[in-house]
């Protein structure tokens, strides 16, 4: 189901990433490089540490509008672009990488075939993480990842910073990316799903469901039934498609 356009949509999902992004690279550089530690503000540093997790989960679903082109439609280099970016400085990730497994799982999401499902454990979390683990996280990512942290702390770092202010929220957010985005949308259980995406929504209200996974758990199967449709407008998508019924 392809999604109306409205003129101002691609400006408006540029600015949201635009902001997203501007708001990472802030709690990021002030985190690594400026954060000095104190009993004062070792709570702020936990609230900094939550917010950049969000944060992070944002930039891999901005790199996620833009494989299906739906960030900047018709303009497929600057998708490239902005999903490589954010791909990249959430935690080294390909986008290259990402991009032929991502629209496997579309072609069969929740079956073997699908490189972000467990056909061997459909129903338990750890086992399905370990899969979501491996197929994502790469030696190529790694090395990516030690060059910048090495480039950090030659520029005056501490490497505990990096840790707490990169490396947690990457960490965060990949759990929050598996929990909400993959795991509870597609595990199975004894209700049946109601088509071939093998997939459900979740009962969470617009606010929650941004703050959990910008929407990709509440509506992971609207996002099936409309892929095209940006993060951003799968609530309205909703609203849209109920009234049409």
């Amino acid at each position: 189901m392809s999604p109306k356009r409205h003129p101002g949509d691609t400006g408006r999902g540029l600015l949201l990433a635009a902001a997203i992004g501007a708001a990472w690279v802030a709690v990021h550089v002030g985190g690594i490089f400026f954060w000095r530690w104190s009993v004062g503000t070792a709570l702020l540093a936990v609230v900094l540490v939550v917010v950049q997790a969000w944060l992070s989960t944002g930039l891999f679903i901005i790199a996620h509008d833009c494989m299906h082109g739906s960030l900047a439609p018709g303009h497929p280099r600057l998708n490239r672009f902005v999903g490589t970016l954010c791909l990249g400085i959430y935690a080294g990730l390909a986008y290259g990488a990402l991009l032929p497994k991502h629209h496997a799982h579309h072609a069969a999401p929740g079956t073997a075939s699908d490189p972000d499902f467990h056909a061997a454990a459909p129903r338990r979390a750890l086992p399905w993480f370990g899969s979501f683990f491996r197929t994502y996280y790469s030696h190529g990512q790694i090395i990516r990842i030690t060059v910048a942290a090495t480039v950090y702390l030659l520029l005056g770092a501490s490497l505990l910073n990096i840790v707490i202010f990169w490396a947690l929220p990457a960490l965060l957010a990949l759990g929050q990316l598996f929990v909400f985005g993959t795991y509870l949308p597609h595990r199975h259980s004894d209700q049946t799903f109601a088509d071939a995406h093998n997939t459900r929504s979740g009962a969470a209200g617009p606010f929650l469901s941004l703050m959990t996974c910008f929407h990709f758990g509440a509506y992971h199967h609207e996002h099936h039934l409309s892929p095209g449709t940006p993060w951003w407008k799968l609530p309205a998508f909703r609203r849209k498609t109920s009234a049409q019924r």
